[in-house]
C-alpha cells in the first residue's frame, strides 16, 4: 500500500463538520453529491456580486492597468491560500474557501475610499460597513431563488464571513454595530460575541497573506517604489530577495519579483500553520465549540511574523497607499461617489426603476441608494457619474 501523500491529513477534532452544520435559515433538502459548505461555495461563485468583483479596485482604479489585482483576483488568491493552510491543519477546506471567496463581496467601487465615502454619506442613516454589506448581499440583495432572498447559506458560512476577524460587540464607548448586522441577527443569531470557526480564522489570515504580498507585487509593477527601497524598509522582503539572487544570479527583474513573492507567501503560510499548531497543542480544543469559546483567536501568526508585517505595512502605507498617484485617484473617487449619492437622494426619480420605492421613509431610501452605489464596479460608477453630470471620463 502506498503511504498517504503529505497533503492528505486527517480531520482535526476542532474542525467544522459539514455533517453537523446548524443548517440554513430556510430549510432545503441536502445534496446527495456536495457537502453543505461546497454548496455554499458554489452559490457564492455563481452570484452576481462575485462577478462584479472583477471590476472593483484593490488599490488601483480598475481602468489603470490590466495586470493589477482587483477584488476578484484578490479573493481567488485568498481562497487558494486558505485552502492550502486549512488542509495542512486538518480543517474543512470548503468552509475555509467559501469564507475567503465571500469576504469582500460587500466592498464598494474604488476600494476603501468608496467605503469611507458611503459611511460619511450614510452617517445619519446607520452608516456603512463593507462587512455588514457582505451579509446584506448574502441574505437579502442577491435574488436568484424562488423561495427566499439572498443565497441561504449555512449558519457556519454566514458566521465565518461576519466574524472572520473576531467577535463583534459594542465597545462601550458609543461605537455601535452596523445596522445591517443588528437587523439580521435579531432573527438569525450568529452569536456575534464568540470567535468563529478555525476555518473562518484561517480565511482572515489568508487575506492578510494575500494583500501584504500582492501589494508588494503591484507596487513594484506600478513603479511606486523600487526593490532597493522596499528591501530597506522590510527586512523579511530583503532576506527573500537575497535568497532568490543567491539561487539564481542575474535573474531578470520580473522573474526575481515573482519568485520573491512566491517564497514570501510560502513563509507566511508556514508560519501560520506552525504557530496555529502550537496554539492548538496549548489550548487542546476538542471540537469547534471549544474554538468559539476559547476567548482568543486559535489561528494566528508568530510574534516575529507580526513584527515583520508591521514594518511592511508601515512601508506600504507611506510609499504606496499614500502615494500621490493613488491620492489623485482617491480624490476623484470621493467626488464621483459623493455627487452621485447626493443627487439620488435629492432626485430619486433619477434612479433606475428597480431601485426606486416611492413609499420608503428617509432611512430606507438612503439605504437603497447606498446599496445601488455600493454594488457598482469602478467602471460603472465612472460611467454613471458621467451620464448624470456630463463629466468627461478619465
Amino acid at each position: 500500500m502506498n503511504p498517504r501523500p503529505p497533503w492528505e491529513v486527517a480531520r482535526a477534532l476542532y474542525a467544522a463538520d459539514p455533517a453537523c452544520t446548524r443548517g440554513r435559515l430556510h430549510g432545503e433538502p441536502e445534496s446527495a453529491h456536495r457537502s453543505p459548505f461546497e454548496r455554499d461555495r458554489d452559490r457564492v461563485i455563481h452570484s452576481s456580486a462575485f462577478r462584479r468583483l472583477k471590476g472593483k479596485t484593490q488599490v488601483f482604479i480598475a481602468h489603470e492597468g490590466d495586470h493589477y489585482r482587483t477584488r476578484l483576483t484578490h479573493s481567488l488568491e485568498v481562497a487558494q491560500i486558505a485552502r492550502a493552510a486549512a488542509r495542512r491543519l486538518g480543517l474543512d477546506v470548503d468552509l475555509a474557501e467559501v469564507c475567503a471567496l465571500a469576504h469582500d463581496l460587500g466592498h464598494t467601487p474604488f476600494g476603501h475610499t468608496g467605503e469611507d465615502v458611503l459611511d460619511a454619506c450614510m452617517r445619519d442613516f446607520g452608516g456603512f460597513d463593507h462587512n455588514a454589506q457582505t451579509l446584506r448581499i448574502l441574505t437579502k440583495l442577491e435574488r436568484r431563488y424562488p423561495r427566499f432572498d439572498g443565497l441561504n447559506l449555512t449558519w457556519e458560512t454566514l458566521e465565518g464571513v461576519v466574524k472572520h476577524n473576531g467577535p463583534l460587540v459594542d465597545d462601550g464607548r458609543g461605537s455601535q454595530l452596523p445596522a445591517a448586522l443588528t437587523e439580521y441577527v435579531a432573527t438569525h443569531d450568529l452569536e456575534l460575541h464568540t470567535w468563529p470557526s478555525a476555518e473562518a480564522q484561517v480565511a482572515a489570515h489568508a487575506d492578510d497573506i494575500a494583500y501584504n504580498n500582492h501589494d508588494i507585487d503591484d507596487g513594484l509593477r506600478a513603479g511606486l517604489f523600487t526593490l532597493d527601497e522596499l528591501r530597506e524598509g522590510a527586512p523579511r522582503v530583503a532576506r527573500a530577495a537575497d535568497g532568490v539572487l543567491r539561487d539564481y544570479p542575474g535573474l531578470p527583474h520580473d522573474r526575481l519579483i515573482a519568485e520573491m513573492v512566491r517564497r514570501l507567501i510560502g513563509e507566511w503560510v508556514d508560519d501560520l500553520v506552525t504557530e496555529t499548531s502550537r496554539r492548538v497543542r496549548e489550548a487542546a480544543p476538542k471540537n469547534v465549540a471549544d474554538v468559539r469559546a476559547l476567548g482568543r483567536g486559535l489561528v494566528g501568526f508568530s510574534d516575529a511574523m507580526r513584527a515583520d508585517e508591521a514594518l511592511l505595512r508601515k512601508f506600504l502605507m507611506e510609499r504606496m497607499y499614500r502615494h500621490w498617484r493613488v491620492n489623485r485617484s482617491r480624490s476623484h473617487a470621493k467626488r464621483v461617489l459623493t455627487e452621485m449619492f447626493d443627487l439620488f437622494i435629492a432626485e430619486p426619480e433619477t434612479l433606475p426603476p428597480a431601485w426606486r420605492a416611492p413609499g420608503d421613509d428617509a432611512q430606507r431610501a438612503a439605504r437603497r441608494v447606498c446599496d445601488y452605489i455600493a454594488g457598482m464596479t469602478d467602471e460603472y460608477a465612472l460611467d454613471e457619474h458621467a451620464r448624470l453630470f456630463g463629466a468627461v471620463r478619465p
